[in-house]
């Protein structure tokens, strides 16, 4: 401690030869000698994430008992048998350098942000607290396209058709140059409750599964795989969340539907018509009993009944007193002699 008294004596003496971004860099002059210049505490457990477009690198941060300034932070990368690069926005679009934050995201700042996918690129890491720096914390190198981890594809739609599923989704990230990389894609489904079939692969992005059973609810996952051409690398992805659709009913299911309906219903009333004949059959006094009109009084007794001072057997007598004929015209018929002789004969 009595030498770190001088030393500031000393350098207090010859401040007016210091610049004023040197005296600010060394405010606390006592962790020179707790921390030597190199020896401060390097970041602890960095990750590198490759997850679909994401390229963040993240540590833990260091921790100071002796001093109120906030650490910060630098990363610094390299491509194959280069220098190491600042990353800032001139190089990288990222600005990693002097950071209080424990992760530098490397794809947040813009799409054109973050390192070419098939470059080989290695990072480095380290604490500063003024004049005082740990040592570098240096990364393996990766490549993008060898080291990502592809997540399911995205967006995915499932359109049921006549006893097949129509399949849309987009692909886990965009791909520049799909002649140097690209997508496969696979579909594992089945009978809800039976066993799984996986179909594939494919280059596109809509996929049809044909030859379903009608009105059956089938299950299924999309599953990407990442094929990079330059160093034949596949990169079998994440599958999709399991969803489950019922098929509909094809052209010839609809045609069976509609015979099997109309042949049911045919069925269904001749039973019935054959039932009613049988009842009828059975129950005839019945039916007729229960259908035939009953007998009704006649008009002179119901006014009997009214009024029975009536005499109702003269007005019986008087109604049923049979009545002259009456002839609405006479016609005389004459025959031959000959006739009427053969007539009287016959008589």
């Amino acid at each position: 401690l009595c030498l770190g008294r001088v030393l500031r004596s000393c350098l207090y003496v010859k401040m007016s030869q210091l610049t004023l971004e040197t005296y600010q860099e060394w405010p606390n002059l006592d962790l020179i000698f707790i921390y030597p210049l190199s020896q401060l505490p390097t970041p602890q457990h960095p990750k590198i994430r490759l997850y679909n477009a994401e390229q963040v690198l993240s540590w833990e941060p260091v921790a100071l008992s002796n001093s109120t300034r906030p650490v910060v932070y630098r990363v610094q990368f390299k491509y194959t048998d280069s220098e190491w690069f600042m990353t800032d926005v001139m190089s990288i679009g990222v600005n990693c350098t002097q950071i209080t934050a424990t992760e530098c995201d490397f794809t947040a700042a813009s799409p054109s942000a973050g390192f070419p996918m098939d470059f080989n690129v290695t990072l480095r890491l380290r604490a500063e607290l003024g004049a005082l720096h740990s040592a570098w914390v240096t990364m393996p190198w990766f490549q993008h396209y060898r080291n990502v981890t592809v997540g399911p594809p995205e967006n995915i739609e499932v359109t049921p058709g006549e006893g097949s599923l129509i399949i849309r989704f987009s692909s886990p990230f965009d791909i520049a140059d799909t002649s140097t990389a690209f997508f496969w894609y696979h579909v594992h489904y089945w009978e809800k409750g039976g066993i799984q079939q996986v179909k594939g692969p494919f280059r596109s992005n809509s996929i049809s599964l044909d030859n379903l059973k009608p009105f059956r609810v089938y299950c299924l996952q999309v599953q990407a795989q990442l094929l990079w051409n330059k160093s034949n690398i596949l990169r079998l992805g994440h599958l999709s969340n399991t969803s489950c659709y019922e098929t509909m009913a094809d052209a010839s299911t609809e045609l069976q539907q509609v015979i099997l309906i109309s042949v049911g219903t045919f069925s269904l009333l001749s039973v019935v018509a054959g039932a009613c004949f049988f009842l009828v059959l059975k129950y005839r006094g019945l039916i007729k009993y229960w259908f035939h009109t009953p007998p009704s009084i006649p008009l002179q007794i119901e006014e009997y009944l009214k009024d029975p001072t009536q005499p109702i057997l003269e007005a019986l007598d008087k109604d049923s007193s049979p009545k002259d004929d009456v002839w609405d015209s006479v016609s005389i018929i004459s025959f031959p002699e000959k006739e009427q002789d053969d007539v009287l004969q016959t008589l």
